[in-house]
């Protein structure tokens, strides 16, 4: 399995994106989930609902239901009864009208409901309640259908669905209190560097804090991941292997960050290769050149960059498509929109990059505004930008020019 690459020996990031979703195997087992439980999880198997939505014609209105010939303008008709949300009425009595109100069930006999604005109520000598119309009424004003929502046996949801709230109120809607969602993907995350220490230990000279296991936790989570273990790697070849060998007997996928790249302690490529197989190794892409894809003793492994802004952009646009993958969910792409670009660059660059922007009104046009510092040991930038805008490789760019824009929210990371 190997990449088609362009010039200078690096794949594409499109050639690699390609490889790394042909390479994915969806997770099988399945797991049935309470409803209220099942935010964020992936369905199974698709589902059918067995009932209509709603299951009888009812009113859209607080007002008065009638048969539309009954009503003339002006002339008054009397209540016969009264029928709230969740009662059931009797049949309509001819030249009569139900006082009806939102939700309830439309009697027998009745065609339309008049909304009560529309008209005016008047008690007589014995008690009895008259109302008066304004406007004449058309047959099925104000009535929702029975099955307007949903038919019985309609398609409720496919197996691949994000359960997301919209799909939960649907679900719920037709009566399903659990679901089979597919179970969470196992991943274990390794970060490698002699220099790292965790957030609340003593950061000595020549250490830094270890801001890529949360920057990855939180996109795990995101996506309905399990982390099941996260370890902190020295700069050593045999702790590397340890480690990696570790991570493959529970996990479903190793993702790294850092020791992928060239440098004398880089040694997590060596290491995949000696326990695996190394597929893809450096796309040519900005941030995050020195991605690597294979596995260790059959379980896929990813290695990010270890820069933290390389490590949040190459999970996004490439590991995240992967293991989106994995959970079986069938679509697997971002929405992206073309902004127009609110920035110069005169210099073609020959990798595609991914630059931090914020969206910006300027005499009324919208555009995407560059962060100034676009290094991938900035991290900052990202927390004040609202997406990711794509300058394909040997691309000047002139104010105005139209490009790729992909907000975080799609991604999973806003």
């Amino acid at each position: 399995m190997n990449c088609a690459c362009d010039q200078a020996n690096l794949c594409s990031y499109e050639a690699g994106l390609a490889q790394l979703i042909a390479a994915a195997q969806p997770l099988t087992e399945s797991e049935k989930l309470p409803l209220a439980d099942a935010l964020g999880r992936v369905l199974h198997q698709d589902l059918w609902s067995a009932i209509q939505v709603p299951p009888m014609a009812n009113s859209a209105m607080d007002g008065y239901a009638m048969r539309s010939d009954d009503v003339q303008l002006h002339t008054p008709l009397p209540i016969s009864q009264r029928i709230s949300a969740g009662a059931k009425g009797q049949d309509l009595a001819p030249g009569s009208v139900a006082r009806i109100f939102t939700g309830a069930p439309i009697p027998h006999g009745a065609d339309c409901v008049v909304m009560q604005e529309m008209t005016s109520t008047h008690d007589d000598a014995n008690g009895q309640t008259w109302v008066t119309f304004s406007q004449a009424p058309k047959v099925g004003d104000h009535i929702n259908p029975a099955g307007q929502d949903v038919a019985q046996g309609a398609q409720v949801g496919k197996a691949g669905d994000l359960i997301t709230p919209r799909l939960m109120g649907v679900l719920a809607s037709v009566g399903f209190a659990k679901v089979p969602v597919v179970r969470r993907l196992k991943v274990a995350v390794l970060n490698t560097g002699d220099e790292l220490v965790m957030p609340g230990q003593p950061c000595y000279d020549g250490k830094i804090y270890n801001s890529n296991l949360f920057t990855l936790c939180g996109l795990l989570n995101n996506m309905g991941c399990e982390l099941i273990s996260s370890t902190q790697v020295p700069d050593d070849p045999d702790t590397t292997r340890a480690a990696l060998l570790a991570a493959a007997a529970e996990a479903d996928v190793i993702l790294s960050s850092g020791g992928v790249s060239v440098g004398d302690e880089d040694h997590v490529k060596e290491a995949v290769e000696e326990l695996g197989e190394l597929y893809l190794w450096r796309l040519a892409i900005k941030p995050g050149k020195p991605l690597a894809f294979g596995h260790v003793n059959g379980v896929p492994f990813i290695g990010l960059p270890g820069n933290p802004s390389a490590v949040l952009v190459t999970f996004l646009m490439l590991a995240r498509p992967y293991l989106m993958a994995m959970q079986g969910r069938h679509s697997i792409g971002s929405q992206s929109y073309p902004i127009p670009a609110g920035f110069v660059r005169l210099r073609a660059g020959p990798r595609t990059e991914f630059m931090r922007v914020s969206l910006e009104v300027s005499s009324g046009h919208l555009a995407a505004r560059l962060q100034a510092n676009q290094s991938s040991g900035v991290l900052s930038s990202a927390t004040v930008s609202d997406g990711l805008l794509i300058v394909p490789a040997n691309t000047k760019v002139a104010h105005g020019d139209m490009l790729e824009y992909i907000p975080f929210t799609e991604l999973g990371a806003a």
